[in-house]
């Protein structure tokens, strides 16, 4: 685990008023319905600061009490993407992309995580880590009153939460991206060797261009009407 992660606090942010970021309805919806999960991508690779901005848009995913309980691997190595193909159910996007990224969640929310969070609040905070010690303790009886396999399946949706900040942000920045949670997770963890970092693969994410004849970018998009999907009270 990295405990010198870097603290997120801009005093340029005004984070009470109105967003003044604030992109329009219009922008939004276009970008949703241009995105769709590319099968065939280009030779191209993201420009190194497209990609930055791309993932430092997913270091700001909300996370359960701020732990972000994941890290994100970028595989730009075909040598890699060529090794995990054996574990991908076929699927060679995972090398004929530019990046593959890998959402690895921690096999356990221990209290190693907590601390780290407690000692980035507090430096971010200007307050001391003791000054937190009564939230560290909240958050660590209610992570103890769950057993191992509910906090790593915690970790696990945490890692789907990123995964949703990364898709919005990439067809927001023109980024085609396809989503997979469909391979061999224990094949990518002994690649990886994620085991030895107590971590294991939640869910993947091809990022690139699309290709011209990908078939799929003509396909209708199908979704569950309104009506039949939003419930109201």
């Amino acid at each position: 685990m990295n405990n010198n992660a870097a603290v997120i606090s801009d005093p340029d942010i005004d984070y009470v008023t109105a967003a003044p970021h604030r992109i329009t309805a219009d922008t939004l919806d276009a970008a949703m319905r241009w995105r769709y999960a590319v099968r065939r991508f280009t030779d191209d690779t993201i420009s190194p600061a497209e990609l930055d901005a791309l993932l430092d848009a997913v270091r700001h995913s909300p996370s359960a009490y701020g732990l972000q309980p994941y890290q994100l691997i970028v595989i730009s190595s075909r040598q890699v993407r060529e090794q995990l193909l054996a574990h991908s159910y076929g699927q060679d996007k995972v090398v004929n992309c530019s990046h593959l990224l890998v959402f690895a969640s921690y096999k356990d929310i221990d209290d190693a995580l907590v601390e780290r969070y407690v000692t980035l609040a507090a430096n971010s905070r200007h307050v001391s880590p003791e000054d937190l010690g009564e939230y560290a303790t909240q958050v660590k009886n209610a992570l103890a009153a769950q057993t191992r396999e509910q906090r790593a399946s915690a970790a696990v949706n945490q890692s789907f939460l990123a995964l949703g900040t990364l898709l919005t942000s990439a067809a927001l920045l023109g980024i085609d991206c396809c989503p997979m949670s469909g391979f061999d997770a224990s094949g990518y963890d002994d690649v990886l060797n994620l085991p030895q970092r107590g971590l294991s693969a939640a869910v993947i994410c091809a990022l690139g261009r699309r290709h011209p004849q990908d078939s799929s970018a003509s396909y209708p998009r199908v979704r569950v009407p309104h009506g039949d999907w939003l419930l109201e009270y």
